[in-house]
């Protein structure tokens, strides 16, 4: 790759970052805090976070058998997404390539940064060729984006040409990996010290169970994890976030149980879903959802949506068209997909 500070914007490269309280306090234990002009009751929610998240940063370490230096938190994935287009890319100068097909956030935030947005269309496979990414690439292109398991499709992407992207391109390589504890794959989080240009993206929305609370991780060198430190806003995880993650990390034998029970019930509600009349292809997948070409999307989403049950209709998207997306829910919530598909006319 490139020396980082040639990818990485000017001004972001001398930026000199917000210093906090809480960044400037280091040393001996206190009990008595008059530095951040905070209130001193309704503790602990009175107390500003730590910007940097050391405790559930060491606890992630262990889990995730990487470096703390080299994980970002932020506000749900989509803030690392648009932190890698503010750090690498100059805003109407640069350019980002990607999939498509795929997680629709790359697109909004390169739109957001005044970043041109180029597409490689996948195959009728949902897959991709490294030589058809790197060709669309110029001298401008900063960031590669590539979804595995991809979103919409639910696909692994081929490891193989991951790696020969990886290996060839001289920009940053995000590889996001949202839905990877659903997929047989292993994570490219165990190629860190191989590719300094790989950023890897997951998140404790899916398999973790906490959309809510929102919060993404980022995976790098210690290098790109220091300037996404300067860049993000100072209290960017808040308290409680902090809380449930750490609270959740003890839970990781429960977390476990919770993907096994899904990838029965993935398996079983696809096989129940390809016998009924309005479903023409079931793709294969590797995430906590599945794409279904049907006999009509706009009316059998509708359908549902009278009957309250909500999947995603994927119709209008590119290689999409007649798909339903659908999340693998409890056995109850399955049933009555099924129950009410069964019923459809």
């Amino acid at each position: 790759m490139k020396a980082l500070k040639e990818l990485i914007r000017p001004n972001i490269w001398s930026l000199k970052p917000y210093s906090s309280a809480r960044d400037e306090y280091k040393g001996v234990t206190a009990s008595v805090f008059l530095d951040a002009n905070e209130n001193p009751y309704n503790t602990p929610n009175n107390r500003y976070p730590d910007p940097l998240q050391t405790e559930l940063k060491t606890l992630v370490s262990r889990v995730k058998n990487i470096n703390s230096n080299k994980i970002f938190f932020g506000n749900g994935s989509d803030e690392a997404i648009d932190i890698l287009y503010r750090t690498f890319c100059i805003p109407g100068k640069d350019n980002a390539v990607a999939i498509d097909p795929t997680y629709g956030m790359y697109e909004v935030c390169a739109d957001i940064n005044d970043v041109e947005y180029r597409k490689v269309l996948l195959d009728e496979n949902f897959q991709f060729k490294a030589s058809d990414l790197l060709a669309k690439a110029d001298d401008n292109t900063k960031l590669i984006f590539l979804c595995s398991p991809n979103n919409p499709t639910g696909n692994n992407l081929c490891h193989k040409e991951i790696e020969t992207v990886l290996d060839s391109f001289q920009g940053i390589v995000v590889i996001d990996e949202a839905y990877i504890d659903f997929s047989t794959e292993v994570s490219f989080t165990t190629m860190l010290d191989k590719y300094p240009n790989m950023v890897v993206l997951q998140t404790f929305s899916k398999a973790w169970g906490c959309a809510g609370i929102r919060l993404g991780m980022a995976f790098a060198s210690e290098e790109i994890i220091s300037v996404f430190n300067k860049v993000k806003y100072p209290y960017n995880v808040n308290h409680l976030t902090q809380t449930e993650a750490i609270n959740m990390i003890g839970k990781e034998y429960q977390i476990k149980e919770w993907v096994k029970t899904l990838l029965a019930e993935r398996a079983r509600l696809i096989e129940k879903f390809g016998e009924l009349g309005c479903c023409e292809h079931i793709y294969p997948t590797d995430a906590n959802f599945f794409l279904a070409k049907v006999t009509d999307a706009k009316k059998i989403y509708d359908y549902l949506v009278n009957n309250g049950i909500i999947v995603r209709n994927r119709t209008n998207v590119t290689l999409c068209h007649n798909c339903l997306r659908v999340t693998i829910g409890s056995r109850p919530e399955n049933d009555a997909l099924i129950e009410a598909l069964k019923k459809y006319n």
